[in-house]
């Protein structure tokens, strides 16, 4: 397929090479990022910004009314806040103009101002794009209020940052915030079909591995079609790539651990293995055989700690501060009168109620972390200080769980595209057997409040 571009105002390709038509010609197309190959030519052509761009949204309603407000762009890396501000010129018929707050400073911008009042005196509107426009410091941010005012500029920054913190107010006043979404699952298996249409092929991935594509984009469109071009260019393949397979190729391999001192790990593994098999006695021999092999203490109360965590938890919440206490007695005491803190350490970590189901919630929280990527909390749980922020809900319909009755409101704290989960499962040992209760009770009441 061959690369399009708008018709219009002049890319940076076509300042450098000439005509537009020389700029887009095949050799000089064949060697462009694939990203840039598929930025596109119109807004509806932009992908997961129905909200704004859509028949209802608020940017086709002012497009459609004549009148295109200065706006702030915001909204996480990746989904199109660059090319928006650019199709926006085109459908508005206005001049673009780019400038990056992280390259430009005060001389850049008296010259942008100076030669979009030049234009406007031609009858020629100028929209200024402004990326990352949270770079400029507050004195910086004044200098766009007569030209923002006066109409000699209409202006779009865009930023990554909250307006709220990262924008003066009186910049503020003069724009209406534009709130971008990260790319859903959706917008990102259409852009990876119009990539395959753009090289000419499917990628080499089974199913299960295009959904991992989508999940290592994290909501970032360019990211993905990065991944997409370093797939492509793979030598053809018999069988498609699996997960395992595409996270390999796609992540950095982990370092190696140093082998050299084999015993030192055999020893922690069986010290660690002992405790959790609730064998003092044992536990007792290997902490012994590592004090006597030269190990340094403060290692192994590392790794008594880490125990106390993972394999005793909530079964036991004194274990945690009990090893810390251990760690700190040896580091007051030192050899040998501090080893026996550790060894009363072990014996208590031995005999102590099992559970690792925190570390299990963790692995699984983290997992679920790490598939869902940037999902933004419910809007009633994020504070809202600022009046724009009050204006796009947040904070709205929080319930203060104190005075709730038996302080719970049952609200939902997960985001709003995520389905709740249950990480953390207590056992019915130790401690954990009354939080178990108090959890399957908060579950009951979730269940009468949904009805």
């Amino acid at each position: 397929m061959a690369a399009r571009r708008p018709q219009g105002n002049p890319s940076p390709a076509s300042d450098l090479f000439g005509s537009q038509e020389e700029a887009v010609a095949e050799p000089h197309d064949a060697a462009r990022p694939l990203a840039d190959r598929l930025r596109p030519c119109i807004l509806a052509e932009v992908v997961g910004q129905d909200h704004l761009l859509g028949p209802e949204g608020a940017i086709a309603r002012m497009l459609d009314r004549g009148s295109l407000a200065s706006l702030i762009l915001w909204g996480p890396p990746g989904v199109g806040k660059t090319t928006i501000a650019r199709l926006l010129a085109e459908a508005a018929g206005l001049r673009f103009t780019a400038l990056s707050a992280v390259f430009s400073g005060v001389a850049d911008l008296k010259r942008a101002f100076d030669e979009a009042r030049a234009r406007k005196t031609n009858g020629q509107g100028t929209l200024l794009f402004i990326d990352e426009i949270h770079r400029f410091n507050r004195a910086q941010q004044d200098g766009f209020l007569p030209v923002v005012e006066d109409g000699t500029v209409t202006l779009v920054g865009a930023t990554t940052e909250n307006p709220s913190f990262a924008l003066n107010g009186a910049l503020l006043s003069r724009c209406q915030v534009m709130v971008l979404k990260r790319l859903d699952d959706a917008a990102l298996d259409l852009l990876l079909a119009r990539a395959e249409t753009e090289i000419g092929r499917a990628l080499p991935l089974d199913e299960e591995a295009r959904g991992t594509l989508r999940a290592m984009a994290d909501g970032d469109g360019r990211y993905l079609l990065n991944m997409a071009e370093q797939l492509a260019a793979l030598p053809a393949r018999t069988k498609p790539l699996d997960t395992a397979a595409l996270s390999t190729l796609l992540a950095k391999r982990a370092a190696l651990y140093d082998k050299d001192r084999e015993e030192h790990y055999n020893l922690i593994s069986a010290l660690h293995k002992s405790m959790r098999g609730s064998d003092p006695d044992a536990a007792l021999y290997w902490y012994a055989r590592m004090l006597t092999g030269g190990e340094d203490p403060r290692y192994i109360a590392r790794r008594l700690t880490r125990f106390a965590a993972e394999d005793i938890g909530m079964a036991d919440p004194r274990a945690l501060p009990l090893a810390i206490a251990a760690w700190e007695t040896y580091e007051r005491l030192g050899s040998p009168e501090g080893e026996l803190a550790l060894a009363q350490l072990v014996v208590h970590l031995a005999t102590a109620p099992k559970s690792n189901a925190v570390y299990a919630g963790f692995n699984a929280a983290m997992r679920a972390a790490r598939e869902t990527g940037s999902l933004m909390p419910p809007k009633h749980i994020i504070n809202a200080p600022t009046k724009l922020m009050k204006e796009i809900g947040y904070g709205s319909g929080y319930e203060y769980d104190h005075d709730a009755e038996e302080a719970f409101s049952g609200q939902d704290y997960f985001p709003e595209e995520m389905q709740r989960q249950n990480f953390y499962q207590p056992t019915d040992r130790g401690a954990e057997a009354a939080i178990a209760e108090r959890m399957a009770r908060w579950e009951e009441m979730r269940r009468t409040r949904r009805r």
